[in-house]
């Protein structure tokens, strides 16, 4: 921990947030932390269906501009957006178009809001994450990259209409958020967790299942809950205007080293790793899931959207180094930081309280 308290400081002024992706990982926790703050109000905007949360949740589909309008509606005193909406589908150029009309559907819904900041998720991608390698630590100050990359349409976008409409921004870059919303599948804790639970179930040891190069890498973290908190201090903070933060955990870690930890944590025994396709493997264990499902009680979340197999192939081969600088974010003002394998454990442990995944005991 270190720096001011963000919930303190936003507080101090209340104001109308809306988490647009509050059905996602980021946009969910984003959402909780904003709830906890005296004062607010609170909305959430997502295509799906968002139960038993402490937040509004308004139905709304940001594709097109009428869906935006019509789903944003009851949104109109809002000071605060939490940009999270995303969508992943076909090659770089549709992916720049897809989601730079999200934001451009969203903020033109809000065209007479009283807006005082924006924040807005970027990533790894930005710095070269899903390419062969990227020079690291990676600062913020990096060039961009001649790639067609969605963050980069995004943020210019929101830097034009900040200067037009007076409003400031903030841009926030975690990398392997880790947390847990229901029915999301973008989340490499519930990668590890169903992995490592249908192997107890089938009397295997816990291996971890990507290449020796990404199994001896260095690799990094954002806690879901962590990158709410710097939410809700970039939101509340004058040194954050305008500004682009790293924000990970600010430790690092090699997956077979993790793993080791974890199969001690959950009591089962460890193997040296297994390079194994999960997108094609995984599936065919569906019985197997749906057996624990019944026999513990589990939350009935349909399997396909249970997990992202291939978000675990792709984080799981990447062989290079990923690790970010945070000394910039810090030097503002938002210095907590974690423990990453021992939040791993926590959240292992919150799954299984929450009946997502079975007892490992």
């Amino acid at each position: 921990m270190g720096g001011p308290d963000p919930i303190a400081a936003a507080a101090a002024a209340p104001g109308a947030a809306l988490v647009a992706g509050s059905a996602g990982v980021i946009g969910a926790h984003a959402a909780a932390e904003y709830a906890r703050v005296p004062g607010w109000t609170v909305r959430g905007a997502a295509r799906r269906e968002q139960p038993d949360v402490p937040w509004q949740a308004l139905a709304a589909d940001l594709s097109t501009p009428d869906g935006a309008r019509e789903g944003l509606s009851a949104a109109g005193d809002t000071t605060h957006l939490v940009f999270a909406a995303y969508v992943e589908r076909g090659d770089e150029r549709q992916q720049v178009q897809e989601n730079t009309a999200l934001l451009r559907h969203t903020l033109d819904a809000l065209e007479g809001a009283p807006l005082r900041h924006v924040t807005l998720y970027q990533g790894g991608k930005a710095y070269g994450a899903h390419l062969p390698g990227f020079k690291t630590p990676a600062r913020e100050s990096d060039p961009r990259l001649v790639v067609p990359n969605f963050y980069y349409a995004q943020e210019d976008l929101l830097r034009a209409e900040a200067a037009r409409r007076g409003f400031s921004l903030t841009v926030l870059r975690p990398e392997g958020v880790v947390g847990y919303a229901t029915g999301n599948p973008m989340n490499i804790l519930m990668v590890v967790a169903v992995h490592a639970a249908i192997s107890r179930a089938l009397g295997l040891p816990l291996r971890f299942p990507g290449s020796r190069a990404a199994g001896e890498a260095l690799y990094q973290v954002t806690d879901a809950e962590l990158l709410a908190r710097a939410t809700v201090w970039a939101g509340s903070t004058p040194a954050a205007d305008g500004e682009v933060f790293n924000v990970t955990n600010g430790d690092q870690f090699r997956w077979v080293h993790a793993y080791a930890r974890l199969a001690r944590h959950l009591g089962m025994e460890h193997d040296e790793p297994q390079d194994l396709p999960l997108t094609s493997v995984m599936p065919l264990h569906e019985g197997t899931w749906q057996g624990l499902v019944q026999r513990h009680g589990l939350v009935p979340t349909p399997y396909d959207r249970l997990v992202g197999w291939p978000f675990g192939d792709f984080l799981f081969h990447s062989g290079f180094d990923n690790v970010s600088s945070t000394v910039k974010v810090r030097r503002a003002g938002f210095g907590e930081c974690l423990d990453s394998l021992d939040r791993f454990c926590e959240l292992l442990d919150r799954l299984v309280e929450r009946g997502v995944v079975p007892p490992f005991g």
